[in-house]
């Protein structure tokens, strides 16, 4: 809604909501618009959540004072070595713990949107944290399984958004599942853990990965807002919870849910996330778990930070030996014997596929529930494609079905990418390449055999991997973590992608792996404020409504500051060069802030590209002071249009500091 039109015969906006939805019902005798209104936000941005049927929608998006209307969108949910490999561990770096437990103190209140939280676990201990700061606003709901006492000076809030889920779905049953903010699906407690978790000694699964488990940032604080429920979650949930986070007071959102790429005037999620910003706070949200496909990212719109996974520098590996002495390398998280051997001198067992050479993967294959015959697997390691049922879950058909074994095989779905699980029987987890030479020669091989080894925690795996300025904005924290990330492994060789174990470029490991140590002092900063990422959606070529989702202050409009979306002020550099091939010159400008030393000098350097030529003016850039901004430019010449996008970067450096920025040069193709 324009908050800003509203009549003055109205004495608040959801008096005006109100009449506005009653207007367009068509049976108002027999439903009150009171029923229908479901959410009423008004602090990231301004509207309201209602159940309507379709025609009373258009009739809605109609009426005078109506920016936009979104149909519910259903989203999905998308360590103890982890602070280590990350530098943030005492001791580990030259930095003198500067991520340490009490630097983190900062108050910081993080909010988790996702299933809720489990309150007992060691990891929200509130042990030697200080008093929740008085500016926090928010509460702690109760329900069934939750308590006031639930909550600490840790888990600072807890509340639950389910109205938008339960029009869309029905009641929630609250005999199979907590109507509270308790976590019974573990992704919630999960990602909150892995945010601000206390200090946790001892932590192991089933003797694997032992060590001290604690979140990136001990000292921070979170506010759980539960917004999942069997069913999945409703944007209209999410929304309430976004707008509900940023009255309470949060300074950081952290949203592991995804539901796939629209127009960013279209994206719910993205809108209140400019909201969010536009009142300092800073929004991460998960990639998602699609790929390795193009253009399968979620949460892309650059107010967002965008963050993905990669892998790190431990692994729990496992082998399968087979018959004729070839061995392949997997993963798992098996408890049990160490050897696929038990009571037996036997150490190769038969082999078998239920699959054919056919390219499609088959119910068999897949080992879903039925598909496989016990007089074929019984005695047996069962090869089971990874795909369509969880990969835990296959395991246990193939156990029913009185297999002994398990060799859970990607297919080019997958690729390399490799997920240790903990399995309910002897099973390997194997890359597609490995899994094809194992179908081989279980298809020419009558009698073939293998047998399964595990080989427990490996920590220093080379190559790998495949809130400390309070004052800072989003972008600016966006930015340090953007320009200090690096694109080599601990080898010193390019950033692999796990799904080919090919070299990674910026559409796979977008600005590259972060490293927070260096993040801290980053030299300089690209800072954009809110009216930039407006300038940017100007240039969009969006209607004047459509831009006003963006405007929640009805006094933002396009100064058409930007001459091409190319020109925000991003750290990432995409140059496009359109079809007609005429246009041979692009230049974009940046401008960088200084958050180093008061007197700093910077040279570019930037990488060759086969296609074009890259001038930076000026190729330095003097400071003289603290937080001073200096403006450069980079001119993109073409000398041979390529036919697949080019990568590099363009670095500045003063010799301590190192500030990175990902090129990505691409020449559009006639359709």
């Amino acid at each position: 809604m324009d908050k800003s039109a509203m009549p003055n015969s109205f004495t608040n906006h959801l008096d005006w909501y109100s009449s506005k939805v009653k207007s367009v019902l068509l049976e108002p005798e027999n439903e009150g618009d009171e029923d229908r209104i479901i959410y009423n936000y008004q602090t990231a941005f301004h509207g309201v959540a209602v159940q309507l049927s379709q025609e009373e929608a258009e009739r809605l998006e109609e009426e005078d004072g109506v920016v936009a209307i979104f149909p519910e969108t259903k989203y999905q949910l998308h360590t103890t070595r982890s602070p280590m490999f990350l530098g943030l561990e005492a001791g580990y770096s030259t930095h003198n713990n500067v991520w340490g437990y009490k630097i983190l103190g900062h108050d910081v209140i993080v909010g988790v949107l996702d299933t809720g939280i489990w309150p007992e676990s060691e990891s929200f201990n509130d042990i030697g944290m200080t008093p929740v700061p008085s500016r926090w606003k928010g509460k702690c709901e109760t329900g069934r399984g939750f308590e006031e006492r639930h909550c600490n000076k840790k888990i600072v809030g807890a509340r639950v958004f389910y109205q938008g889920y339960e029009a869309a779905t029905g009641k929630i049953n609250e005999q199979t599942e907590f109507k509270s903010a308790r976590d019974q699906d573990g992704h919630g407690t999960h990602t909150a853990a892995t945010v601000a978790g206390s200090p946790v000694r001892g932590a192991n699964l089933q003797n694997y990965a032992n060590g001290t488990a604690r979140g990136m940032s001990p000292g921070a604080r979170i506010a759980a807002y539960k917004v999942c429920w069997t069913g999945g979650c409703f944007s209209s949930d999410i929304l309430s919870a976004v707008d509900r986070a940023v009255a309470d007071g949060v300074n950081v959102l952290s949203i592991s849910l995804g539901g796939g790429v629209s127009s960013y005037y279209r994206d719910s999620l993205s809108i209140a996330a400019f909201g969010a910003m536009e009142m300092g706070v800073f929004v991460s949200c998960s990639a998602g778990n699609g790929g390795p496909d193009p253009v399968s990212l979620t949460n892309v719109s650059p107010w967002i930070t965008t963050v993905g996974a990669s892998t790190m520098d431990r692994e729990f590996p496992a082998i399968v030996k087979l018959g004729n002495g070839r061995i392949m390398n997997g993963v798992s998280l098996y408890k049990e014997e160490r050897m696929l051997l038990k009571n037996s001198k036997q150490e190769n067992y038969p082999i078998v596929y239920m699959g054919s050479n056919s390219s499609s993967p088959e119910p068999s294959s897949l080992c879903l529930e039925g598909t496989l015959d016990r007089h074929v697997v019984e005695g047996k390691i069962v090869i089971c494609d990874r795909g369509i049922s969880p990969r835990v879950q296959k395991g246990q058909v193939v156990k029913e079905a009185g297999g002994i074994g398990m060799i859970l095989s990607n297919t080019a779905n997958n690729g390399e990418e490799l997920v240790a699980d903990c399995h309910l029987l002897p099973a390997v987890a194997i890359g597609e390449t490995e899994g094809k030479a194992i179908k081989r020669y279980v298809s020419i091989s009558p009698n073939a055999t293998a047998s399964l080894a595990f080989l427990g925690t490996r920590l220093g795996i080379r190559p790998s991997p495949v809130a400390r300025h309070p004052d800072w904005s989003p972008a600016t924290i966006k930015s340090a973590l953007m320009t200090t990330a690096y694109v080599h492994d601990n080898t010193r060789n390019s950033l692999r992608d796990a799904s080919t174990d090919a070299p990674s470029n910026p559409f796979d490991h977008g600005a590259g792996h972060i490293d927070p140590i260096r993040a801290l002092d980053p030299g300089l900063v690209y800072d954009i404020e809110a009216q930039d990422y407006f300038e940017f959606l100007c240039t969009q070529n969006l209607t004047p409504l459509q831009l006003k989702v963006f405007s929640k202050y009805s006094n933002r409009s396009c100064k058409h500051s930007l001459a091409s979306p190319g020109d925000l002020n991003y750290p990432a550099i995409s140059a496009v060069f359109p079809e007609k091939a005429s246009t041979a010159v692009l230049t974009l400008h940046r401008t960088v802030t200084n958050v180093g030393p008061p007197v700093s000098n910077y040279r570019a350097m930037v990488s060759p590209f086969k296609g074009a030529s890259v001038n930076v003016e000026p190729q330095s850039l003097n400071f003289t002071r603290k937080y001073q901004k200096l403006s450069y430019k980079v001119t993109f010449t073409t000398l041979s249009r390529q036919s697949v996008p080019e990568f590099g970067g363009l670095v500045w450096k003063d010799g301590v500091h190192r500030v990175r920025s990902p090129i990505v040069i691409t020449w559009l193709q006639p359709a």
